[in-house]
């Protein structure tokens, strides 16, 4: 059996859910009435305008609807109930600025800016069921932007401040978005980096005459064209507006936002999620997985642009009156220790964040021992949280001893931006934690491991993560693609009945614990960062010196998951400082296409791709070709053999 770490005693005394007696509770009651236990949690956790009747309608799977006749207003939960319950006067928001300037907003300020500035967006006829496009970096105004969104039923779709314009581009058009909210510039690791440039570059591509209004907040006061007619600072749309706001009071089912995720086809899918649904399990997971208490300074080190940043910045930490961190910046600037010096400067107590930061961490503590966490005051940790892909064992040890002082619970968190948030986790009060384990799925969450075929694999064998029931918070559709929906998630393969999570995953004989081995169709996961192959493939395709290319993942001891690509150029295959020199040109190419986070770390040129005679490309030989093992599988199909030997060879 596995190094098993328990809750500390303390923890577990006053935690929400403070032991397995507790927690089997929970899942016996999802188990013998499913619908009244999501119904329960629903009225307990929301306030609802019009109280639903119906919990779950099932008549049109996989197209499932929760609480469908119930009214609520996704900003009203979050703000105007922090004004009635006593939170007014408590900070919401603790900003820290990449310069280190820090601001503080109250839940009435916040409220009032929200309010501002969803009155400014009614003045320029944005309404209910308009779609508005965010670019922005961390910031107050981000979160507020998506509140305001939430306040007047506009349905948001936040785009990374990384993405390129042609990416921006391609998802203003597919959510025929009305208006783009951005910032003249953004402030990352000491630079300053555009934001409305890139948003003219892409309105320029064409295709985005939906867009009316371009709304710009001003961070640095770097200078902008300005479009007459167009283009609108934001304190001029907030200047005058009244600190009051009405809510749109919409249906539990209206769509709240949309969210770009890259898929397994060149085309990013739009994630469509509800009000109600999303918004119950985001404060849920927050009193569960997080075990929040009043008096908690919560920091999630995630981007708005992903869903950890709506679920658990923008959202949760709101609905449950938390008081949380936002942090503008990178976590080596000015030095490595940024993180360490801010959990002690705010005394944070709950700190969420990803392995790819806690494994490049590491490693600037052991070139640079002045930054490790030893060296400063993180004795205000009670929780440390990780998110966005599986932690290996020896981040989970180092985390758990180094920063948490082997006091605070690990949630090791599963979840996807289609799930809306967390899966399987541990609960910091009850579960017995084993580093690289997921551990068990959340009450009512009823995650299974099945084969090819659907059927359920005994523990101890591996196979496909599915779940067996929908749950509040689920993707409701594909923006404008029902039929993706329906073949992605929902796979006729599997029945037509199990949610495929597109994971690997194999439970333990002894403790039933969930472990997650990885992705098993074409998107990478690098950073966190969701990509498809096809997305970049395309990308490399597109530059006029590439025939062909295939792109793969291979492990990475920092990222999880890099980048590799195999390309054919329509000239010879160059080779030494040619090859170098074109690998450059190549990366960067990617990240104009795409964004930074999309450059291949490895490029490979060979005459021609492994394919077999009917012209399929055999990715899986490029992936062993990746990571540098030797071919064992039998090559017989393929139509080339010997192009193998050179594309093991990296530039």
């Amino acid at each position: 059996m596995q190094n098993t770490y328990l809750p500390p005693a303390a923890f577990s005394a006053s935690a929400a859910i403070p032991d397995m007696a507790a927690y089997e509770a929970l899942c016996a009651h999802a188990e013998r009435d499913y619908q009244g236990y999501w119904g329960k949690l629903a009225r307990e956790n929301l306030a609802w305008h019009v109280p639903f009747t119906r919990v779950l309608d099932e008549s049109e799977a996989p197209f499932y609807r929760w609480f469908d006749d119930g009214k609520l207003n996704v900003s009203y939960n979050c703000l105007d109930r922090n004004l009635h319950n006593g939170n007014a006067g408590k900070t919401a928001i603790i900003f820290e600025a990449d310069g280190g300037a820090v601001t503080r907003v109250t839940y009435r300020e916040l409220h009032e800016r929200v309010c501002r500035l969803a009155n400014g967006l009614r003045s320029r006829g944005i309404g209910k069921g308009d779609r508005v496009v965010i670019y922005m970096a961390m910031s107050i105004e981000g979160v507020a932007a998506m509140l305001a969104c939430a306040r007047i039923g506009a349905t948001h779709s936040v785009v990374f401040g990384g993405f390129s314009a042609k990416a921006l581009q391609e998802r203003i058009i597919d959510a025929g978005a009305v208006a783009v909210i951005t910032a003249d510039e953004q402030q990352r690791g000491g630079k300053r980096l555009p934001l409305k440039a890139i948003v003219d570059e892409a309105l320029a591509l064409g295709g985005c005459a939906s867009v009316k209004d371009v709304i710009i907040y001003r961070r640095t006061g770097g200078g902008v064209t300005h479009v007459s007619d167009r283009d609108i600072w934001l304190h001029d749309l907030m200047e005058g507006q009244p600190a009051e706001c009405e809510p749109e009071w919409v249906g539990a089912e209206h769509p709240l936002f949309i969210l770009y995720t890259s898929g397994s086809t060149g085309t990013p899918k739009g994630v469509q999620h509800s009000s109600g649904g999303y918004l119950l399990w985001a404060a849920l997971t927050m009193k569960w997985s997080f075990d929040i208490k009043p008096d908690d300074v919560y920091w999630c080190t995630a981007d708005i642009g992903w869903v950890t940043g709506h679920s658990y910045i923008a959202y949760g930490p709101t609905a449950v009156g938390a008081t949380q961190v936002i942090f503008e910046g990178v976590p080596t600037y000015p030095d490595a220790g940024r993180f360490w010096e801010t959990i002690e400067k705010h005394r944070v107590s709950i700190f969420y964040t990803a392995p790819t930061a806690i494994r490049s961490l590491i490693k600037a503590a052991e070139l640079d021992p002045t930054v490790h966490p030893k060296n400063y005051d993180l004795s205000s940790l009670r929780l440390l949280g990780s998110v966005g892909e599986p932690i290996n064992p020896e981040a989970w040890l180092w985390y758990y001893r180094h920063v948490g002082g082997e006091r605070c619970p690990v949630v090791d968190t599963f979840w996807q931006t289609e799930t809306g948030g967390h899966m399987i986790t541990p609960l910091p009060g009850a579960t017995p934690m084993v580093p690289g384990s997921c551990t068990l799925p959340l009450p009512g969450i009823m995650a299974a491991i099945v084969d090819e075929a659907g059927q359920d694999v005994p523990n101890g064998q591996g196979g496909i993560l599915v779940v067996k029931r929908p749950w509040p918070s689920m993707i409701r559709n594909i923006w404008n693609n029902p039929k993706r929906y329906q073949s992605s998630y929902f796979p006729e393969e599997l029945g037509g009945t199990l949610y495929l999570a597109g994971d690997g995953a194999i439970r333990s004989k002894d403790t039933g614990y969930f472990t997650i081995t990885g992705r098993i169709d074409d998107v990478l996961n690098v950073s966190g960062h969701r990509m498809g192959t096809m997305e970049i493939e395309s990308a490399l395709v597109a530059n006029p010196l590439v025939a062909e290319a295939a792109v793969v993942g291979k492990p990475d001891e920092t990222t999880g998951e890099s980048i590799c690509a195999f390309v054919v150029l329509k000239q010879a295959r160059p080779t030494g400082d040619e090859a170098r020199k074109l690998a450059l040109e190549l990366r960067n190419w990617v990240a104009k296409e795409i964004g930074p986070i999309a450059k291949p770390k490895e490029i490979r040129f060979g005459d021609n791709l492994p394919k077999t005679r009917s012209g399929k490309i055999m990715r899986r030989l490029l992936r062993v070709l990746a990571k540098g093992e030797s071919i064992s599988q039998d090559v017989s199909t393929l139509e080339n053999p010997a192009i193998l030997e050179q594309l093991a060879k990296a530039v």
